[in-house]
């Protein structure tokens, strides 16, 4: 239904888009996930041709609308967009907004305009405030006439633009419950959304867009469960990471641990934690202190807030050897520490490398 290839757009000298490619079938509901300014709604725009791309092809059940001979307007009748300030028309009550353009668009009379909308608004729990204005509606109201709005169309697609981010927390469900309805009658819907238990529950695919690419998809059991590459994995886990280079065994500890403990605090981690961590880093660092000498090592301690749980991983070059099973290092009492403050350790060999993770209780 809708075909996606090699995507661009441009803002000046700024790439916000960057090679996008995409097929979304009939009925799929699509999840777009990932930070701020990654280009996700501007992908919408684009789609919707708010946005005019700067390179690439989008087709709607075949049609290439980036023809300058495509009359987009009819494109835009099967394909309508929810924002995330609700561009209400405030002059205009409930029920003038959502039969304005099916009378002056579809050409539908009043009567049967009005019929349909009320149909709509019974649906989405709003019946009753079809006489009233905008700015008598709380924003979950609002928000659900503007879906209700988009139904009037009749649409094949809908394109929702974080629906619920400028929603107060309570309003958040019901405009959630309305989408959730919408995904099981078969409507393709494409859903840029901040709302992860919402994209895992209603989506039949998640994509992942980071620095304006589609950085990874999949099935939300693949991409919430069993994210396969970094950036998602830290983004679904919430994690917070600090890293550190360690070129020589000249190292400056006290500056490392310094910075460490400033950002076991910004991480509001148990104090206990914090001292396991910072013993095990300095046992450790003495570990490989003699690698280092034709070596470097890389060191990151990264936070997961969803998980809350701290991981240590070192990685080193050099022969291909368990750093904490390398005889020739000290000391074997300190293992046993190690291990006590530790509930589990993992030794891969990694492009050339020896990753050593160690998961903190």
């Amino acid at each position: 239904m809708i075909t996606v290839k090699h995507l661009s757009k441009n803002f000046g000298n700024l790439v916000v888009l960057n090679n996008v490619s995409i097929e979304i079938k009939q009925g799929e509901v699509i999840s777009v996930i990932g930070p701020s300014g990654t280009g996700k709604s501007t992908f919408l725009r684009c789609i919707n041709l708010l946005e005019r791309p700067t390179g690439g092809s989008i087709h709607i059940d075949g049609v290439d609308i980036l023809d300058p001979r495509t009359d987009v307007p009819k494109i835009r009748q099967k394909m309508n967009m929810v924002f995330q300030s609700f561009n209400l028309f405030a002059h205009l009550s409930v029920m003038d907004n959502l039969t304005i353009a099916p009378v002056k668009l579809l050409g539908k009379s009043t009567k049967e305009a009005e019929d349909k909308a009320m149909h709509i608004l019974a649906m989405v729990g709003l019946a009753e405030k079809a006489d009233n204005y905008p700015d008598e509606l709380s924003g979950g109201q609002k928000q659900r006439v503007a879906i209700a709005r988009c139904l009037a169309m009749d649409p094949e697609i809908i394109l929702f633009d974080e629906p619920t981010s400028s929603l107060d927390p309570t309003m958040v469900s019901e405009v959630l419950s309305v989408i959730r309805r919408l995904a099981k009658e078969g409507i393709t819907m494409v859903i840029v959304t901040h709302e992860m238990d919402f994209a895992r529950d209603v989506s039949n695919r998640v994509v992942y867009m980071d620095e304006g690419i589609i950085y990874e998809e999949g099935t939300p059991e693949q991409i919430f469960d069993n994210p396969q590459k970094e950036k998602t994995r830290a983004f679904i886990n919430r994690i917070r990471s600090i890293r550190y280079h360690i070129a020589s065994p000249n190292y400056d500890l006290y500056t490392i641990t310094a910075e460490i403990a400033v950002f076991c605090e910004k991480q509001l981690l148990p104090l206990k934690t914090r001292q396991n961590l910072l013993l095990i880093i300095e046992e450790l660092l003495k570990f490989y202190k003699p690698l280092l000498l034709t070596a470097f090592l890389d060191m990151t301690i990264a936070y997961s807030e969803k998980k809350e749980s701290v991981e240590l991983v070192l990685e080193c070059a050099g022969e291909a050897v368990n750093p904490l099973e390398n005889k020739q290092l000290p000391d074997e009492s300190v293992l046993s520490l190690i291990h006590s403050m530790t509930q589990a350790i993992d030794y891969q060999r990694v492009d050339n490398k020896n990753r050593l993770t160690l998961f903190l209780h």
